[in-house]
């Protein structure tokens, strides 16, 4: 059984397993669900243990209030008024870390987005494999209204907008709804507040009954072979890819399962079934 009584001296987030689904809810509703530096450290020590855990199939990115996350906190954007260079960098890097945790995550991870996302808030939803949003979001990356850029987050961000759309909002700071953020392919569903929760539920049935190896070597075999070249070694390396899970004990089993008309081994009896 999945141990959230690891998380018990978290102060920023909630953190609850049911049926193999791991909820990971922003838990700041007064600051907007803003960044600090608690924030970026409960999060990153969360997806990383999720993320090791048996008992988790995949990872549920939330958060409570009318924000889903305002970037960073202003309390915390005071103290970074006063760093000095390398006090920057060791703040950034804290972040980039998270993010980085978040994305290179063995299990997938869905961001249910409940409210408005800025800024650096962006980059968590950029980081996660599916994002889900309320029609009534909307989005906007921030930093050069205050004379800063978007770097940290930029390399999931411009992964899940593409670039064209990135030239645009990076530069203009402008305000976009969830229509626009499915058009550009930041977001891949817009509902209504009352279809959220049951839309995040369906998407997560499909993780309890799929292969949880197949599905990490899949986020591996995406986030390796996109945008490079197909030349001989990408595929020399994919056909080692479907070798060696083939002959994995799960692609064993699998294949075998199904050939035997018979449930696979790592299909779960579930509380609410």
């Amino acid at each position: 059984m999945s141990n959230v009584s690891d998380f018990t001296d978290f102060t920023t987030l909630e953190i609850k397993v049911v049926d193999l689904i791991a909820t990971v809810t922003l838990n700041r509703p007064e600051k907007r669900n803003a960044f600090n530096d608690e924030v970026i450290a409960e999060l990153d020590r969360a997806f990383s243990t999720l993320g090791q855990d048996a008992e988790v199939r995949a990872i549920v990115l939330a958060a409570r209030g009318k924000a889903f996350c305002a970037g960073a906190d202003l309390g915390w954007m005071r103290a970074m008024a006063d760093y000095s260079r390398e006090e920057n960098l060791a703040d950034a890097a804290k972040l980039a870390q998270m993010l980085k945790t978040i994305y290179e995550c063995p299990k997938p991870t869905v961001a249910a987005i409940q409210g408005d996302v800025y800024a650096g808030g962006i980059g968590l939803i950029a980081a996660c494999d599916v994002a889900i949003a309320v029609k009534s979001a909307s989005f906007c990356l921030s930093e050069v209204r205050l004379g800063l850029a978007p770097a940290t987050i930029s390399p999931y961000v411009i992964k899940a907008m593409g670039e064209r759309a990135a030239h645009r909002y990076f530069l203009t700071a402008e305000v976009f709804d969830a229509k626009e953020a499915r058009r550009i392919g930041l977001i891949h569903e817009r509902v209504s507040e009352e279809e959220l929760d049951d839309t995040i539920e369906r998407l997560c049935s499909k993780w309890q009954r799929t292969s949880p190896n197949a599905v990490r070597v899949c986020k591996q075999l995406i986030q390796r072979v996109a945008g490079q070249e197909i030349d001989q070694a990408l595929i020399d390396e994919t056909v080692a890819g479907i070798a060696d899970i083939r002959a994995s004990d799960e692609g064993r089993e699998g294949v075998q399962s199904f050939l035997q008309k018979r449930s696979p081994s790592w299909l779960p009896k579930l509380k609410s079934e």
